[in-house]
């Protein structure tokens, strides 16, 4: 398998397999984080378009200033090293600050999907700890129905008027929260606005923590194999080392530094936009052009105008979207490099159209939570390497082996078996669930996918098949016996089973 895949870098890459990007060279992810806000200080790294004539941007050197700002303002809360908090927003230019300013203080980031029900919100919350919250003002209500159940003490607010700030801003929340109705209404004791945050933040020391390499800095909740949400517990080496892997796979890219515009569709609270786009592309000194609802197509195609794109992530659901849109189509895509997709399969169909439409490969790669994410990923930068249908190789430092149900590793032509990984970016465990853990990751560090593959003589991987029971909708994992567990509380309901079925829209859909 090794002597396959350098043969295959080797013939992708012409200047030989990539180096490994030393990451000794930093003392942690914040570290990493706080000299790409640096360097790259009179470049705009992040910019949010809600609406037409709506646009916020932020330069590093402003979100370094503003992230110092809620670091020290956190710390002022009595909030101590290793105090986990929570980030629960869409995508917009306050993640950003909110989660380099959470690290700052030596807080571990607990992302948190701002579309969880209090239910989901209740689960999450107690079993990680969270001490405090920032939160988008349309989903405080379904925090506030069960905040005396969780341990959090402090809420921070934001909102779209506080993102366009002064009187536009004021105007815009009235117009949200008076007129439209947009925000239900809530009432949460002690809320404070994430603009006052910043303010009573302003001109305080921060406090600087060390962090060691194998110290816990980000919280990320999946059902990983098995059904319940967990914690995986992602450290510095986990998050650094797959920034590495990913610098070092994107080596053929072309890439320039500061001159890069990635469109950011997924939510960043999601490990897939998390890890590339948030972070690693802050290495690039790229500018991240958040978009806070995807699902909004005509408003996608206006941002992809406005802002021409040279980098773009996303999942086949929301691929297929913009080819079935007319205007999307007839845009200019001269500036566009490459476009990777993760988190479902792309479609033979879709990457075809994609290619035709775009002049430009759908890459597909593979990943989870517990590997911070990237496995492997089809190359950049050679056209005739991409193989549709593949998740192509492992990236750099990384192993891949297919074990059979015999307990024997599959090689080419011998047949499927479980996916499993070893390398530095494999989590460290799940929060608090040691006995999960040890169903996940084996005794010799080999993670156990879940998911069935085969190695091709080429080297490349490919998925056939699954062994956890959950549903894969639009990139997002649904695990049944969630839903089963919903549905029973129901007074009428006697028996409940819930399974995935095929859908054109989302991949899989839930019956």
């Amino acid at each position: 398998m090794e002597n396959v895949q350098e043969r295959i870098w080797l013939k992708n890459y012409p200047d030989g397999v990539p180096s490994d990007f030393d990451i000794s060279q930093y003392d942690s992810l914040i570290g990493f984080i706080d000299q790409n806000l640096k360097k790259f200080s009179g470049s705009d790294a992040y910019t949010c378009i809600p609406k037409k004539g709506m646009q916020a941007t932020l330069t590093y050197a402003e979100v370094d200033q503003k992230a110092d700002q809620l670091a020290a303002y956190l710390q002022s809360l009595g909030l101590q090293k290793g105090d986990r908090v929570a980030i629960m927003m869409p995508n917009i230019v306050q993640y950003p600050i909110a989660l380099f300013g959470i690290m700052r203080a030596g807080l571990i980031v607990v992302n948190t999907n701002p579309l969880y029900t209090a239910r989901e919100i209740e689960h999450q919350f107690n079993d990680a700890g969270v001490k405090a919250v920032v939160i988008f003002d349309k989903f405080a209500s379904e925090l506030q129905k069960v905040l005396k159940k969780t341990p959090v003490k402090h809420v921070i607010t934001t909102s779209v008027g506080g993102m366009l700030g002064g009187l536009k801003g004021m105007f815009v929340n009235f117009i949200l929260r008076k007129v439209k109705k947009d925000i239900p209404a809530y009432s949460i004791p002690n809320e404070v606005v994430f603009g006052n945050a910043l303010k009573m933040g302003a001109g305080k020391k921060v406090q600087r923590h060390e962090s060691g390499m194998d110290d816990m800095v980000c919280i990320q909740y999946t059902g990983g194999t098995t059904g319940v949400a967990k914690g995986a517990m992602l450290t510095n080496r986990n998050l650094l080392s797959n920034m590495a892997q990913m610098r070092s796979w994107l080596a053929g890219a072309g890439m320039k530094d500061g001159a890069e515009v990635m469109l950011t569709p997924l939510p960043m609270y999601h490990i897939f936009s998390f890890t590339v786009n948030c972070l690693c592309m802050s290495s690039y000194g790229a500018l991240n052009v958040l978009v806070p609802n995807p699902r909004d197509i005509p408003g996608l195609v206006h941002v992809i105008d406005e802002t021409k794109p040279s980098l773009m992530s996303g999942v086949n659901t929301l691929f297929n979207a913009l080819l079935n849109n007319q205007d999307f189509r007839a845009l200019d895509f001269s500036g566009l490099k490459f476009v990777i997709g993760g988190a479902m399969a792309i479609q033979g169909p879709v990457a075809e159209e994609w290619k035709k439409v775009t002049g430009n490969d759908l890459i597909e790669g593979y990943g989870m939570t517990e590997a911070s994410p990237v496995v492997s990923a089809n190359p950049v930068g050679n056209s005739d390497a991409v193989q549709v249908g593949t998740i192509g190789m492992p990236v750099p430092s990384t192993d891949v082996r297919i074990m059979g149900e015999d307990g024997k590793v599959k090689g080419p032509k011998e047949g499927e078996g479980e996916i499993q990984v070893k390398g530095p970016q494999v989590m460290k465990g799940y929060y608090e669930r040691p006995d999960e853990t040890a169903k996940t990751i084996t005794e010799d560090g080999w993670l156990r996918t879940g998911d069935v593959g085969i190695i091709q003589e080429d080297g490349y991987l490919k998925i056939v098949d699954r062994l956890k029971d959950m549903i894969l909708v639009s990139g997002f994992n649904v695990y049944p016996n969630e839903i089963e567990e919903v549905v029973a509380g129901h007074d009428k309901v006697l028996e409940v089973a819930a399974v995935g079925v095929a859908d054109e829209k989302s991949g899989e859909a839930v019956k």
